[in-house]
């Protein structure tokens, strides 16, 4: 007798419709972030790399999905490189996340209940799809650029240099290193689940996490509007400078590859918060001036600047307005916490909630602006030349930035939670 056909409502089929969810999803994030990070190195010029253009794709992608490139070169035995870059471009990482998460959410919206094994099947589809895609573009993220030095310096020495490097072809380039790319990427995509379920409203939790989600998902909700308000903000400000400072080109790709990457650091030290770091050689950041000149001020004994209110300040007094920008921000979040959570929950808690919830916000978004990339060239053990030489250091303090946090959120949680006993607010959580 013939075998009948299989229905979507067998487990089968069931699984089967998991999997090509999961798989949108993964697809979606992955175009997301390739639109994006096309954008980006298109405005800063990538376009005109002898060949290379798709490998420096392929390399934004994996490094905004938490992988890992390093630096290498060849010269031969006339010459020694050394180099290395740890950096995610945060625009390109917000805009996957944000994509990734909307689509694995979606199918679970008209469901009225979420079963836990559904649920952990819906995010190991996505989890192994992902890594997946990751490993496979990680195989393109590889590419290597000549390398030229000399012509018109008149440094006899130099263009001596030159010759030598010309004579054995030197080059630079880079590579995927898969191992720690597949692990970063597994705690990248294992974040991006977690908070999507977290600041979802709507999306039902398993049974047992249902009497959580009044205490978690009101201030993770609102954290996660904190950080895209100052991306907006940070949007803002940049399409004005762009507009009216000339540059449009440069300001646009720092817009759609790092954009968080300095709206966030301006979160952090707008509450307190500091970061650590120098620039070294002709290499730097696309960052704001006023940034880059503290950062290639005079440091402390290791030579590291230090990134807070008063050294901004310093350079430009208006970056005491981060100050009161930060206070009405995290006040407004806080209130939008306590207006969505249930009306009978005291204010003392509310405070709490948030405290901790902001604490968290900055543990996870703080490390992310880290950088440091360094690239040196010797030649006959001679050490490291300027003009090819160069390094960038960015590092925050992150206990600091985090205890500042912390207090920040207990504070205007408390008030977020007085002002919201003025205006009508939701009742129990069904």
């Amino acid at each position: 007798m013939p075998t009948p056909a299989r229905s979507p409502a067998t487990p089968a089929g069931r699984y089967a419709r998991v999997v090509l969810q999961a798989l949108a999803a993964v697809a979606a994030g992955f175009a997301a972030m390739g639109v994006v990070a096309v954008l980006g190195l298109w405005a800063a010029g990538a376009a005109d790399l002898p060949g290379g253009f798709g490998a420096v794709l392929a390399a934004v992608v994996v490094m905004a999905a938490g992988g890992k490139v390093e630096l290498s070169g060849d010269a031969g035995a006339l010459a020694g490189t050394q180099g290395e870059l740890t950096a995610m471009p945060l625009t390109v990482t917000l805009v996957g996340a944000l994509v990734t998460g909307f689509c694995f959410l979606r199918p679970l919206r008209h469901h009225a209940v979420t079963a836990a094994r559904e649920l952990l099947l819906r995010a190991a589809a996505v989890v192994v799809l992902w890594l997946a895609a990751l490993a496979g573009l990680s195989a393109f993220a590889r590419h290597d650029f000549p390398l030229t030095l000399g012509g018109d310096s008149g440094d006899p020495l130099m263009d001596l240099f030159g010759d030598l490097l010309d004579a054995v072809n030197p080059t630079v380039g880079f590579r995927t290193d898969l191992g720690p790319t597949l692990f970063y990427g597994l705690l990248w995509i294992l974040g991006v689940l977690v908070i999507a379920l977290l600041v979802s409203r709507r999306t039902p939790l398993p049974s047992r996490l249902v009497r959580h989600q009044e205490a978690v998902r009101p201030a993770a909700f609102a954290m996660l509007l904190l950080l895209l308000a100052y991306v907006v903000v940070g949007l803002v400000i940049g399409i004005v400078v762009a507009a009216t400072k000339g540059h449009p080109a440069d300001t646009f790709a720092v817009l759609l590859l790092g954009l968080p990457n300095v709206t966030w650091l301006a979160l952090g030290v707008g509450i307190g918060g500091s970061w650590e770091g120098r620039v070294d050689g002709p290499f730097g950041l696309p960052m704001p001036q006023i940034l880059d000149a503290v950062l290639r001020g005079d440091g402390d004994s290791s030579g590291l600047s230090t990134v807070d209110l008063s050294s901004l300040a310093a350079q430009d007094a208006r970056a005491w307005w981060l100050l009161p920008v930060a206070g009405v921000l995290v006040l407004g979040a806080a209130f939008l916490a306590a207006v969505r959570s249930p009306a009978r929950m005291p204010v003392g808690r509310h405070a709490l909630h948030l405290g901790v919830a902001f604490a968290l916000t900055m543990l996870v978004a703080a490390p992310v602006t880290l950088v440091d990339a360094h690239f040196g060239l010797s030649v006959l053990g001679i050490g490291d030349l300027d003009s090819l030489g160069g390094e960038v250091v960015l590092r925050p303090h992150v206990w600091k930035t985090t205890g500042f946090a912390l207090l920040w959120g207990l504070v205007l949680g408390f008030l977020g939670g007085l002002l919201a006993t003025r205006v009508r607010r939701r009742g129990e959580v069904e």
